[in-house]
C-alpha cells in the first residue's frame, strides 16, 4: 500500500468528480464518473444498485481512479492524480456515504439519496498501491 500524500487526499476529498477504471469481462476498460471520500487511507465511493463497475470489481480488483485539479501545471497543462490499486465491495452503507459525499458535492442542505427509502447498496474501498499523475502529489509527471 502507498501511502497518500495531504495534496491527494485534498483533492480526492474535494468536489472534483471521480473516474474509476474497472475491467469488463472480456479485458476491456469501464469508466464511470463518480464521488470519491476517503476512510483512513483507503479511497470510497458508493453505489445504490450492482452495476457494472460492482460486478466488475468482485471479477477483478484491479482498479483505477484519477481526477483533474485547478490552476496550471507543468508546462501550463492542469494537474492530475492518477491512483492505483485493487478494490473490493462492501455490502450495504451507500445510502450513508452518498450522503457525506453529497455535502461535498451538491450542498451542506441536500438530501441524497433523494428517495425515502434507499436500497443498501454497496461501497467500493480502493487500498492504494501507487500514486501517479502531474502535480503535487508526485515527484514527476508519468
Amino acid at each position: 500500500m502507498s501511502a497518500l500524500p495531504d495534496s491527494a487526499r485534498a483533492l480526492i476529498e474535494s468536489a472534483v468528480l471521480g473516474h474509476l477504471v474497472t475491467l469488463n469481462q472480456d479485458g476491456s476498460p469501464q469508466v464511470t464518473c463518480v464521488w470519491t471520500g476517503l476512510d483512513g487511507d483507503q479511497i470510497v465511493m458508493a453505489h445504490l444498485g450492482s452495476w457494472q463497475k460492482v460486478r466488475n470489481v468482485r471479477a477483478d480488483q484491479r482498479v483505477a481512479v484519477s481526477w483533474e485539479g485547478e490552476g496550471a501545471g507543468d508546462f501550463g497543462l492542469r494537474p492530475y492524480l492518477v491512483v492505483y490499486g485493487s478494490a473490493t465491495i462492501e455490502e450495504g452503507g451507500a445510502p450513508e456515504l452518498l450522503q457525506r459525499l453529497a455535502h461535498v458535492h451538491l450542498g451542506p442542505d441536500i438530501h441524497f439519496p433523494p428517495m425515502p427509502d434507499p436500497p443498501p447498496g454497496f461501497v467500493t474501498r480502493v487500498t492504494v498501491d501507487r500514486v501517479a499523475g502531474n502535480g503535487p502529489w508526485t515527484a514527476s509527471a508519468s
